[in-house]
């Protein structure tokens, strides 16, 4: 019963956080998401009764008709949703909240360095943009974003927003985001942001070299 209140919420997902989706029916039959994450959890059962060579085959073959890539031991929360999902990668001792969104190219991986718990812990109603790679074993906190392209290698707190390789944080703290925020366009971007800075530095400076080279000039003329 657990299992098919799962499919029902990642499905519930889909529609609440896709604009083209237009019904449940659609929604279980066209989104590769959807169909990675039923197969992740039959083959996370499997997994868990130590049948891993299995829950590996459910896994690869999952992996071949949807072109996402889903470890049988990653831990997979309550209304995820992974959109169109091509080239997706979540590693084995990856653990994903409630309501979370990933989106395509998303690698939630290990930096091959570790063992053990190798894999990033992603909490709740945390959105995880196109191309992003979240590499090790930290957490990002509730309701915070990862940016388009950004390589996360340090734990996110909560409510922030990360961008950038390697990813920082540019956001931090605000208003609680009670649904996931899907805006991936407005992000601050920090290169501009240190661009600008150092443009209104030089602006200061000449002003006050033309400042000196006129008090000067002023000095030798009397």
């Amino acid at each position: 019963m657990s299992f098919v209140k799962d499919i029902k919420g990642d499905i519930n997902a889909a529609l609440e956080r896709d604009p083209a989706a237009r019904n449940r029916l659609e929604v279980l039959l066209c989104y590769p998401g959807v169909h990675a994450l039923i197969s992740h959890r039959i083959a996370h059962v499997f997994y868990n009764m130590g049948l891993k060579l299995i829950a590996r085959l459910i896994s690869q073959f999952s992996r071949f008709i949807t072109g996402i890539e889903i470890h049988p031991g990653a831990k997979i929360g309550k209304g995820c949703f992974i959109d169109h999902g091509m080239a997706v990668v979540i590693g084995e001792t990856t653990e994903i909240g409630d309501d979370v969104t990933i989106y395509q190219a998303v690698t939630l991986g290990g930096t091959g360095k570790d063992v053990g718990k190798r894999h990033p812990t992603i909490g709740n109603n945390v959105v995880v943009s196109s191309g992003a790679k979240v590499l090790g074993p930290f957490m990002v906190g509730d309701n915070s974003k990862i940016g388009a392209g950004s390589v996360v290698l340090d734990a996110v707190p909560p409510n922030c927003t990360v961008v950038g390789v390697p990813g920082r944080v540019v956001k931090k703290g605000g208003e609680r985001i009670e649904k996931a925020d899907l805006d991936q366009i407005h992000l601050p971007d920090p290169i501009m942001q240190e661009l600008e800075c150092l443009r209104r530095r030089i602006v200061l400076l000449e002003n006050k070299l033309n400042k000196t080279e006129k008090e000067e000039k002023s000095s030798e003329n009397i």
